[in-house]
C-alpha cells in the first residue's frame, strides 16, 4: 500500500514503522507468537479488572465527598471498560498483530478517537479526554513505562504520527531514526525545516489515520516524491536501493569539490555558509565546505528547559561555535520564539494566531532581563572569534533602534566590568516582515547587514499561514512581491554599502539560485547537508545570466512565469543536479 503525501525532505529510509497518536503516550511494542495470544489476552482482561476497580474506589470516595452528581463521571468511564464491542476488539487484535495486549490495546483505542474528534457535535468531540483518561488508567495497570515513546525504540525505525512538533522533531534520538511521515503538516513548516536541516527524509501531509497502520510493518519513506510505502515488494525495494544508491553516489562527488570557491564562472563570488541549531552540527558544518554560520538558531537553547540559559551557558555555547568556525562569521540569531517554533513560555491564554502575535525581537523587547543575558552572552563570545549579531522579525525603524540601545546598554556594563568583547561587533537585522522590506533603506543606516528571512517573508507578504495544508499553493517564493521585496532590499542595502544576504528555504531552493544571485544576494546560508550541493550550482552559473534573469523576472506579473524562467536557466546550467 502507497500513501502518498507532500515532500518534505529529501532522501530514502527503509525499515519497521513505528507509530505514536494523538492523546496519551505510546506502550511499548513487541511481536508475539500465537501460543502467547491467550496469555495476552488474560493480561488485558487484568488490567481491564484492576481498572474497574480503582474506577469503583473514586466513584464510592467522590460520592462520600460530594454526593453523586460528580461521581457519574468515573460511572461512564467503568461504562466503556464493560463495552462489549470494544473488548472483543481489542482481543481480536491481538490475535491479527500478534502484538502485546497494551500495544494492541492502544491501537484500537486511537482509531476510536480519531473516529470521535471527526465527530461534528461538539459535546461527543470533547468526550474525548475522558476516553484518554480511561486509556491511561488502564495502560498504568499493565505495569508497563508511560514515558516510551518515540524517542526511546533502541532500534531504527521510521516514524508515523499525526503531528510533529518543532520540538518534538529536535528531540528525535537521530540515531535510530530513519525517517519520518506525518498525517498534517506542510513544506513550508518548521519541522519540515528541521528534517532537511537534520537531512531526515520525511513526508507530511499524508491525509490519512495513521494510527492504522500496524507499528512494525515494513515500510519505505520516499522523501524525493511524497511517499510512504507499506509492506514494499522485493522489486520496489531494488528499485529504491538503486535511487538511494544513485543519490550517494552524488552526494560523494559534490564533497569532493566542497573546498572550491563558490564563485560562478565569470567570477562572481558568493558567501556560502550554513544554517545551524545545535553545536553538535558544528562538525558538519566543517564537512560540508561551508564559510562559517550564516544563522545560528538560538531558539533551540530553549529545549533543555522552559526558559532560556542563562548567561553563563549561552556564553559557553557561542564561544564554542565561534571557536569551531574561526576564522570564519558566526551570526547568532536573537530569539526567535513563536509561530509554529518554541515557544518561549507558556501563555495564559493561547494567541488567536501566533504568526502576528508574541514572537521575534517583540519578546526580547518585553522581556528585557531574558534579552540582557543573551546579547551579553553574545558579547562575551565575541572576544574568542568573529561573532555577528542579527535581530529577527523586525517590522520598522523604532524596534531596531531599541534593540541596539539594548547592546549599547549591555556594551557598557561589560565595558565597565573589564570584560573584553568586540567592540565592533556587526549589528544585522531579518528581512522578514513587507514593512521591513519596503523601509529596508530606513533600516540599513542602522546596520551592518541584512539577512532575508524568506520563509516568513512570503507568508506575510501574500498572506498565507505557511503550516496550514489548505492555502500552501498560495504560498509561492516567485510570486512578484516576493521578488520586488528583495530586490528593494538587496538595492538598499547596496546603496548604503552593506551586503544581503538570504537564510530563508528559498536560500538552499537550488531552482532559484540563479533568480537570488541576479537580483545581487551576495550571501546564501543553508542546511549544512546541502551546502555542496548548492556550491556546485554557484559555480555552473554565468552571473552575467543571472542578472539578465533577474532583470527580465522583476518585469513579469505571474509566479509560475518566475519559477519556469528561473529553473529553465537551471535546467541548462545543472540539470543533474535538480531532484
Amino acid at each position: 500500500m502507497t500513501y502518498t503525501g507532500i515532500p518534505a525532505s529529501p532522501g530514502i529510509a527503509v525499515g519497521p514503522i513505528h507509530v505514536i497518536a494523538r492523546g496519551f503516550s505510546a506502550p511499548e511494542i513487541y511481536e508475539i507468537s500465537e501460543e502467547d495470544v491467550v496469555d495476552e489476552r488474560a493480561r488485558f482482561d487484568e488490567a481491564v479488572a484492576g481498572t474497574k476497580k480503582q474506577l469503583n474506589d473514586l466513584q464510592e470516595r467522590l460520592e462520600s465527598l460530594s454526593g453523586n452528581a460528580d461521581s457519574e463521571i468515573f460511572e461512564a468511564h467503568v461504562m466503556l471498560l464493560e463495552d462489549n464491542n470494544l473488548l472483543s476488539k481489542v482481543s481480536e487484535a491481538i490475535a491479527s498483530r500478534l502484538q502485546n495486549a497494551e500495544y494492541a490495546f492502544y491501537a484500537v483505542m486511537q482509531n476510536f478517537l480519531e473516529a470521535m474528534r471527526r465527530i461534528p457535535d461538539p459535546y461527543l468531540r470533547e468526550r474525548t479526554a475522558d476516553i484518554e483518561d480511561v486509556c491511561q488508567r488502564v495502560l498504568r495497570n499493565f505495569k508497563v513505562d508511560l514515558d516510551f515513546d518515540y524517542e526511546t525504540p533502541d532500534d531504527t525505525h521510521i516514524l508515523l504520527a499525526y503531528d510533529l512538533s518543532p520540538s518534538d522533531t529536535a528531540s528525535m534520538n537521530r540515531r535510530h531514526l530513519l525517517g519520518f511521515a506525518t498525517e498534517q503538516g506542510s513544506i513550508n513548516s518548521h519541522t519540515s525545516i528541521l528534517a532537511r536541516s537534520f537531512g531526515i527524509p520525511a513526508v507530511v501531509g499524508l491525509g490519512a489515520s495513521v494510527i492504522q497502520v500496524t507499528a512494525l510493518t515494513p515500510a519505505v519513506i520516499d522523501g524525493y516524491a511524497g511517499k510512504l510505502v507499506l509492506n514494499p515488494t522485493p522489486e520496489t525495494l531494488a528499485g529504491y536501493a538503486a535511487l538511494a544508491s544513485e543519490k550517494e553516489k552524488q552526494r560523494t562527488e559534490l564533497d569532493a569539490m566542497r573546498d572550491e570557491a563558490t564563485e560562478t564562472l565569470d567570477g562572481h563570488k558568493v558567501t556560502l555558509s550554513a544554517n545551524i541549531e545545535f553545536l553538535e552540527e558544528l562538525h558538519e558544518v566543517k564537512r560540508s565546505g561551508a564559510k562559517g554560520v550564516g544563522l545560528y538558531r538560538t531558539e533551540f537553547l530553549l529545549l533543555n528547559g522552559s526558559e532560556m540559559p542563562d548567561e553563563a551557558e549561552q556564553t559557553a555555547a557561542y564561544t564554542k561555535v565561534a571557536k569551531e568556525v574561526a576564522p570564519d562569521l558566526i551570526i547568532v540569531r536573537t530569539l526567535d520564539a513563536g509561530g509554529d517554533k518554541l515557544p518561549v513560555e507558556p501563555l495564559t491564554e493561547p494567541e488567536p494566531n501566533p504568526f502576528l502575535g508574541w514572537r521575534g525581537i517583540r519578546v526580547s523587547l518585553s522581556r528585557p532581563a531574558m534579552f540582557r543575558d543573551q546579547l551579553r552572552a553574545v558579547l562575551r563570545a565575541s572576544h574568542h572569534g568573529k561573532i555577528a549579531v542579527m535581530f529577527p522579525l523586525v517590522s520598522g525603524l523604532s524596534e531596531l533602534l531599541a534593540a541596539r540601545e539594548a547592546l549599547k546598554r549591555c556594551m557598557d556594563e561589560l565595558d565597565a566590568e573589564g570584560v573584553p568583547f568586540d567592540p565592533k561587533l556587526p549589528v544585522g537585522v531579518m528581512i522578514e516582515v513587507p514593512s521591513a522590506a519596503i523601509c529596508a533603506d530606513i533600516l540599513a543606516p542602522h546596520v551592518d547587514f541584512f539577512s532575508i528571512g524568506t520563509n516568513d517573508l512570503i507568508q506575510y507578504t501574500v498572506a498565507v499561514d505557511r503550516v496550514n495544508p489548505h492555502v500552501a499553493k498560495l504560498y509561492r517564493p516567485t510570486h512578484p512581491a516576493v521578488i520586488r521585496l528583495i530586490g528593494k532590499t538587496v538595492e538598499a542595502g547596496s546603496e548604503h554599502g552593506i551586503w544581503t544576504g538570504v537564510c530563508g528555504e528559498m536560500a538552499g531552493d537550488i531552482r532559484l539560485t540563479p533568480l537570488l544571485i541576479g537580483l545581487g544576494v551576495e550571501e546564501l546560508s543553508v542546511s549544512p547537508k546541502i551546502v555542496p550541493k548548492v556550491g556546485q550550482v554557484i559555480r555552473s552559473l554565468d552571473f552575467a545570466q543571472c542578472k539578465a534573469t533577474a532583470k527580465e523576472a522583476l518585469r513579469m506579473s505571474g509566479s509560475a512565469a518566475i519559477m519556469d524562467l528561473t529553473l529553465a536557466v537551471a535546467r541548462e546550467r545543472y540539470p543533474d543536479l535538480l531532484d
